[in-house]
């Protein structure tokens, strides 16, 4: 049993470590989608000769700026899809490392009984609570990925016909990652990760 807690412990560091580069893949996320919503909260103005001033009498102006900017938040938006494919493969990696902890309870060398995989000493976990908490994180993170891909995918809509309005709620349901909560992230960490784990 003890060669079974050692082996859990380094599955826990490195969901850790997958979670740590969440959260920094989700602020560049957040800073390519301010850069995007900043072009096309631009495009509107920029189709308005009046808007050019005294820039207007040079010779197409007008199309040059608006070709530079879609062109800049072509690129923009291909960088927003890279940084999706990395969280995707956060995604992948928790669910990899929850269907390996499964398949090392169930089908390893050295097979638990339900009796030891719910047995607890003192307030450290069971090794049936480990395996809940890395369901529930992969859950928690494969739906804020989901979420995510369909707020950039709202994006690309909205550079037709732009919103302030709505390209503020876009980034707010961006930056809010509403389907992790905190909180409970925290509660399945401290039961989890502890050092003194199982």
């Amino acid at each position: 049993m003890e060669a079974m807690v050692k082996k859990y412990q380094l599955k826990f560091k490195r969901v850790k470590e997958e979670m740590d580069r969440w959260d920094d893949i989700q602020a560049r996320l957040i800073s390519q989608f301010r850069n995007a919503s900043s072009i096309i909260g631009r495009l509107q103005l920029l189709e308005e000769p009046k808007n050019y001033g005294s820039l207007k009498n040079v010779d197409n102006i007008k199309d040059g700026i608006l070709t530079k900017q879609m062109e800049s938040l072509q690129t923009i938006m291909l960088s927003m899809n890279r940084t999706l494919e990395e969280l995707s493969s956060v995604v992948f990696s928790l669910s990899k490392t929850h269907r390996d902890a499964k398949q090392q309870v169930k089908g390893g060398s050295i097979q638990a009984s339900v009796k030891q995989l719910t047995n607890r000493i003192g307030i450290k976990p069971s090794l049936a609570d480990c395996l809940e908490g890395l369901r529930l994180l992969h859950e928690m993170y494969q739906s804020e990925y989901l979420l995510k891909s369909s707020v950039i995918s709202a994006l690309s809509t909205l550079a037709l016909k732009p919103s302030v309005k709505d390209l503020n709620d876009l980034e707010q349901l961006l930056v809010d990652q509403p389907n992790i909560r905190k909180e409970e992230v925290q509660t399945i960490y401290d039961i989890i990760f502890a050092e003194e784990i199982c």
